[in-house]
């Protein structure tokens, strides 16, 4: 490393987010950037470890400590140049994931602030584009064609490797446009649909075919390709069956954030169908990400309110000693939408919801809860408390997560990868899925 011991004069800094009163009244992304200069001086952090855990965190196996030194000695190009080596899409990644090789970091560890590497990681590939570094390739062909049905970030991914194998590959898309999770379950503000878009002119520069608005059966696959990826995630949502689920008012999450970037591109939505939070009081079931998009979503619309209930406990405000490293840290975390104005509770379950005379939702009863704490090695088991309450809502969004995926029996040549294969994961998961299947394809059909 240009300069190891940095980590001891310099402290980390994160580019921050866009003033409140100023985000809250467009779909921009919420995420700033650092100037060159501070950039530079947090890769600078990034120590010369002996064993850099941060190669391990990742799914992808990126690399911190050799594209950290290169953004340092402002070689932005070869930085770019070993980023892409592992992870096809960190524009993508640079802007949306959790950053589990930050929760590695040895900084982090040890109590120092871990390295900003995922802020690094988009500077990276944003300087790439700006400056020119990002080239198409086409490469030789092999005369194999795959066909991948879905177009989230494990088919781009598995797309992306398979054409620069030199295999002709269509992508076949449900949607009107490609991205699948990126696209329809991520709000603008948190990743610009133009990102994407710049990536897919890039790949159909270098040969892959996209087709959208093509729903494919998984057991009468389209004809005259050697092998197929299915790469379908996991459409179906965790429902909440208690009594009132039926009023109207009550919606999964994604039904809300896929409208809202369908609106964002133009698209019109019958009033008969629309989602809207403005002037209601908006009650969110689930305490993950995507419950999170969903409060700053309400708070755009300008809702009255906002709620998030959880079924689990409140997380610790800093490191748990129950979760310690290896383990992904339980740490409460508050997003940019939960500084936006909203409400949490937590040990809160559903019991029932309430409607008026017009089948509308009125309100919601819910219950205090607790949960036992087995040492045996059985899961925990909810105890009601008989501590009720009912909260006035009149839009409920349920965001509790996805079942895992029911596939049918398929030929040998056809593979699954990402949410499809895995269930629910990170979008960082799925592209490392993606680039994994890719490569048992080819070995597949170059076995001979």
């Amino acid at each position: 490393m240009g300069n190891p011991k940095s980590f001891l004069t310099i402290a980390r800094q994160e580019a921050g987010y866009r003033p409140l009163n100023d985000r809250l009244h467009d779909y921009g992304e919420v995420e700033q950037t650092l100037n060159t200069h501070d950039r530079q001086r947090q890769a600078s952090r990034c120590m010369d470890c002996g064993v850099p855990f941060c190669h391990w965190g990742c799914p992808l196996g990126n690399k911190p400590p050799e594209w950290n030194d290169a953004v340092y000695r402002g070689d932005w190009q070869e930085a770019y140049r070993l980023l892409t080596a592992t992870n096809d899409f960190p524009e993508f990644t640079g802007r949306i994931c959790p950053a589990p090789c930050e929760k590695a970091c040895v900084l982090h560890l040890t109590g120092r602030g871990a390295t900003t590497i995922r802020e690094n990681e988009c500077a990276i590939a944003e300087r790439a584009f700006l400056e020119g570094y990002v080239q198409t390739k086409i490469p030789e062909r092999n005369g194999l064609k795959i066909a991948v049905v879905g177009s989230g970030p494990a088919g781009l991914a598995a797309a992306n490797r398979l054409n620069q194998e030199g295999f002709s590959v269509t992508v076949f898309e449900r949607n009107e446009a490609p991205g699948g999770l990126l696209r329809y379950g991520i709000p603008n503000f948190k990743l610009n649909k133009a990102v994407i878009d710049r990536r897919i002119a890039f790949m159909e520069a270098e040969g892959i075919t996209f087709r959208y608005n093509e729903h494919i059966d998984l057991q009468a696959l389209p004809s005259g390709f050697d092998a197929y990826v299915v790469c379908t995630g996991t459409p179906m949502a965790r429902d909440l069956p208690v009594p009132g689920r039926e009023l109207r008012g009550i919606h999964f999450a994604l039904d809300l954030l896929a409208q809202q970037n369908r609106i964002l591109e133009g698209i019109e939505v019958p009033k008969s169908e629309l989602i809207s939070a403005k002037g209601k009081k908006v009650l969110v079931i689930g305490g993950g990400d995507t419950g999170s998009d969903c409060i700053g979503t309400a708070n755009r619309h300008g809702c009255e309110s906002v709620l998030q209930i959880e079924i689990m406990p409140r997380p610790a405000e800093h490191q748990d000693t129950a979760t310690s490293w290896p383990y992904w840290p339980t740490v409460l975390k508050t997003t940019s939408s939960h500084e936006e104005g909203c409400s949490r509770r937590w040990l809160v379950n559903t019991n029932r919801f309430i409607g008026n005379e017009k089948g509308e939702v009125i309100g919601a009863e819910i219950e205090e809860i607790a949960w036992t704490t087995p040492n045996d090695g059985t899961r925990p088991e909810m105890i009601r408390t008989g501590r009720t309450e009912v909260i006035d809502c009149d839009l409920v969004l349920l965001a509790m997560g996805f079942l895992p995926n029911r596939l049918p029996e398929l030929p040998d040549n056809v593979f699954v990868a990402g949410d499809a294969s895995m269930g629910q994961s990170l979008v960082v998961r799925a592209i490392a899925d993606g680039r994994k299947v890719a490569k048992d394809v080819a070995k597949f059909l170059l076995k001979g």
